[in-house]
């Protein structure tokens, strides 16, 4: 269990349900308009829900855009879990996942530069929500992994790639490179790391 699960207070159906949409509505103003565009009156006014209601939950824009990329990554958890990676060796598999996932952040620019801004915003609910993302990506990528593969192993292995990934996805943010070049380093590092288990 990460650490943002065991601060999470148990919240009932309906807070559970409130939350949901607050984490909805800061997704839709991110993709729509990026960082700047997350304001808080605005995301209670999108979710229908008191501004008071927002901070109940969230401390902070910063600590409601974590939640959001954790959510993200959970719902690309759930997309591989119902359609596994394909491919005939590792490299393959391992690509396929994170294709998928930079495709799904190619789609909305103004988003995930939001969720970068806020992740690096030195914010403590961003450092556990880089904690729980990167379990989560490490899990996703490992069912790419063969099932005769040390466990250990896998999840560093993962762990590694995943890490390339978010760095590559920073330095995008800030200007370097295209969605293209990201793909070029997270493939370039799932071959160095990946082809080794085939």
């Amino acid at each position: 269990m990460s650490s943002v699960a065991r601060s999470r207070p148990a919240l009932t159906k309906n807070q559970e349900a409130r939350r949901g949409r607050v984490i909805r509505a800061a997704l839709d103003l991110g993709a729509a308009g990026g960082y700047d565009a997350v304001q808080m009156r605005d995301v209670a006014a999108e979710a229908g829900v008191a501004l008071g209601t927002i901070y109940r939950y969230f401390p902070s824009k910063d600590a409601l855009l974590a939640a959001v990329m954790v959510e993200w990554v959970t719902d690309l958890e759930r997309r591989i879990t119902r359609h596994p990676p394909q491919g005939e060796t590792t490299v393959d598999r391992v690509t396929d996942v994170l294709d998928r996932a930079l495709s799904s952040m190619g789609r909305e620019p103004k988003l995930t530069n939001a969720l970068v801004s806020a992740m690096t915003a030195g914010d403590p609910a961003g450092v556990d929500a880089m904690v729980e993302v990167t379990q989560t990506l490490a899990r996703v990528l490992q069912s790419a992994f063969p099932d005769d593969v040390d466990p250990a192993v896998e999840a560093s292995a993962a762990k590694a790639i995943g890490h390339v990934w978010w760095s590559a996805t920073i330095a995008w943010a800030n200007g370097m490179g295209g969605m293209d070049w990201v793909a070029g380093e997270v493939r370039e590092a799932t071959e160095l790391i990946a082809a080794r288990f085939d």
